[in-house]
């Protein structure tokens, strides 16, 4: 499954491996109705992206590469309605996507530069999108980034924020900050009165945490910015 998701086919191996069995578990699935894509982009650095499948209709976050094989399977779990963007820098092949399966497109106004989608997001409010998603404003890695919170449980964070590489805590990337660590900061502290138990981002690691446990997670990782601006 590694080899099926390196974006840039870095990975090889000893001998011929047939890889049919694990393209074809891709999307996959993380818990209840939400999957992780594979089929990274070089053309999003790498990113992760995820399916939302639902009976009023499929939500891809962000956008994975345009493969035939994990298109037929995303035929299969509904198809896309529509394609939610975190932001600028994760949107590959999102034009094959739109044109394949006829969804729209949304990505905040301060990111939309160079990117045709069909709707925006406006302003530093939180917009409900229906009654299971929710997107909030979060700048600091770009301008016009945002977090997708699905049913109060899981939270597609982008390059916003991310599960720690000792699996103990959430972290958030300063080096990466293109917009403003110290706005990146500020916005962080808009998802103290979110509830939550599983981050997934584009890039770095996934945290799951009982509810309580994240939210002190995610003041530790708060103090830790405020230390660092």
């Amino acid at each position: 499954m590694a080899l099926v998701a390196c974006p840039t086919g870095s990975i090889g191996t000893r001998q011929k491996l047939d890889i049919r069995a694990a393209a074809a578990s891709y999307p996959e699935l993380i818990e209840e109705n939400v999957y992780f894509c594979g089929y990274a982009s070089p053309n999003s650095y790498g990113a992760a992206s995820y399916l939302i499948t639902r009976p009023e209709g499929n939500i891809l976050v962000d956008s994975p590469r345009f493969a035939r094989t994990l298109v037929e399977r995303i035929e299969k779990l509904g198809g896309v309605s529509l394609i939610v963007f975190s932001h600028r820098d994760d949107v590959a092949d999102h034009e094959k996507f739109h044109a394949h399966f006829k969804c729209p497109r949304i990505i905040h106004r301060a990111d939309a530069a160079g990117i045709q989608t069909e709707r925006f997001f406006e302003g530093q409010q939180p917009v409900r999108l229906d009654r299971d998603l929710v997107a909030i404003p979060v700048p600091g890695h770009t301008r016009g980034h945002i977090v997708l919170l699905y049913r109060d449980r899981f939270l597609f964070t982008g390059d916003h924020l991310a599960g720690s590489d000792n699996g103990g805590g959430l972290i958030a990337f300063r080096d990466v900050a293109w917009y403003s660590w110290p706005e990146q900061t500020k916005s962080m502290k808009r998802l103290l009165d979110v509830r939550f138990e599983w981050v997934l981002p584009g890039h770095g690691r996934r945290a799951h945490l009982p509810f309580e446990v994240m939210h002190q997670k995610l003041i530790d990782c708060i103090n830790w910015m405020e230390r660092t601006n």
